[in-house]
């Protein structure tokens, strides 16, 4: 019985699509899974029995992460690790590996390896496409120089009171070197602020350039943003970063929450001294770079989180801009409409001159969980699938079909009610509505209504509202 577990356990590993790898206290292979012999391209039954640096010829014990693991006895996670297989190819995976103890002995490691090979190409092509743009743009004239931030504060649109303190601060903060910390909802157009900041910045005439901090393992985002010198990891050719390719100019670190712990510390580190050490290199650069940075999340969660690391959070935020959703200045969706009708008539050769009043209910009564892009989309779609010279109600999208505009302010005051019944059926109908708005999502019903959280599931059950 204990067998047949066994071999379903197996079975099991062996149609996940990491690579696995489990090695004696011997160093060599007793177990590879397909997922493994389809990245290395070796066959299984060669690489069992085998020591691993025989199979991995490119590798050392220092640079192997599984016989580090053996050595150490201590587990590593997510490390990145760059070898040269049989046929020359490069290959780049992302390893998290164990040491299997027994009887308080090492007997071996497990391995799981993902590729992640054509990221590091990926990466490695956009920094040398990125230099390319700016060598060949630095000898033009300023007018194509601005391709790298092509927004002013005059593409931001809005006169609500938040929107234009928002712009006195952005003018404000362009006409000092000190870091900005942007943060916002997704879709409220926070890298909108962020290039008008560097266009209207004694910067302007140098580059701008924008680096997305999610999604990419600390290695290759330390080679992306500092350079790499040639042999620093298998295929690194001598190669400048971001930080030196902005160098004079601004350097945009998007969704910088998303950034790895360990990388944060160096970047902290950047940002005191104002020199960089390219992968693999003992000099050091010295770099003039103004940083903008964003967050996609509510500040008091990343820092409650320990998604970014105080003293850099304290470094970044000395000018800080928070954008509000468009749900907290609807006076602006009107303007905002008409903007994109007349951008997209033009780009839709249709002819489109407002909404109609049941649209503009909605509008005015809907929450934005999108924020400006979801309303541009919106604008977008009717436009570019109807034709006609008013929007309609049947012209929006599908999150629009079902949905009617809230009618919780009619309270018949000619009925005398104590005041406490009457408050908790207004307060009730705002809930439910809210909640309908979106798709019954606690966490978005709360930020609608400006409540936290807990309130929210508090009143849920106090005011017997069900709840789908």
């Amino acid at each position: 019985m204990e067998r047949k577990y066994f071999d379903s356990l197996i079975q099991a590993i062996d149609i996940i699509n990491d690579g696995i790898h489990i090695i004696d206290a011997g160093g060599k292979i007793i177990y590879y899974n397909s997922a493994a012999k389809h990245l290395d391209e070796i066959d299984v039954d060669k690489a069992i029995g085998r020591h691993i640096l025989e199979v991995y010829p490119s590798l050392t014990f220092d640079t192997s992460t599984l016989l580090k693991v053996m050595k150490t006895g201590k587990p590593i996670y997510n490390v990145e690790q760059n070898f040269v297989n049989y046929k020359g190819d490069k290959i780049s995976t992302l390893n998290s590996s164990l040491p299997i103890v027994y009887n308080n002995k090492i007997v071996g490691a497990l391995e799981v390896s993902r590729n992640i090979t054509k990221v590091r190409e990926l990466s490695e092509k956009i920094v040398s496409l990125q230099r390319e743009l700016y060598e060949t743009s630095s000898s033009t004239e300023e007018k194509n120089i601005k391709k790298y931030a092509s927004y002013t504060f005059l593409d931001i649109i809005g006169q609500s009171k938040e929107m234009l303190k928002l712009k006195t601060l952005g003018i404000k903060a362009a006409l000092s070197d000190s870091p900005v910390l942007v943060s916002g909802s997704t879709g409220t157009g926070k890298e909108l602020f962020v290039q008008s900041i560097h266009n209207s910045s004694n910067r302007k005439n140098k580059p701008f350039i924008a680096q997305n901090c999610a999604a990419l393992p600390a290695n290759l985002l330390e080679s992306i943003l500092f350079g790499s010198v040639k042999g620093s990891f298998t295929g690194a050719e001598n190669r400048p970063g971001l930080f030196e390719l902005a160098n004079g100019g601004t350097l945009f670190l998007d969704e910088i929450n998303s950034m790895p712990l360990e990388l944060q510390a160096k970047l902290l580190r950047v940002l005191q001294d104002g020199r960089i050490r390219r992968v693999g290199s003992s000099n050091t650069i010295d770099v003039d770079v103004r940083i903008i940075s964003a967050l996609n999340e509510d500040i008091d969660t990343i820092l409650s989180t320990k998604q970014l690391r105080q003293d850099l959070f304290y470094r970044l935020n000395v000018i800080a801009l928070v954008i509000p959703d468009l749900s907290k200045r609807k006076e602006d969706i009107p303007i905002l409409v008409d903007y994109f009708i007349k951008k997209y008539n033009e780009k839709c050769s249709k002819f489109f001159n407002g909404i109609s009043k049941e649209v503009f209910d909605i509008f005015m009564d809907y929450s934005w969980p999108g924020n400006v892009r979801e309303l541009e989309h919106t604008i977008e779609s009717a436009i570019s699938l109807y034709d006609g010279d008013i929007i309609r109600e049947e012209h929006l999208p599908f999150q629009f079909k079902n949905f009617q505009p809230n009618k919780y302010f009619t309270l018949d005051t000619s009925i005398i009610q104590p005041l406490n019944v009457a408050v908790e059926k207004v307060e009730r109908e705002i809930i439910i509505s809210a909640l309908e708005q979106t798709n019954y999502n606690i966490s978005k019903a709360a930020k609608n209504i400006n409540i936290p959280r807990q309130t929210l599931q508090y009143k849920i059950k106090k005011l017997e509202i069900p709840f789908e």
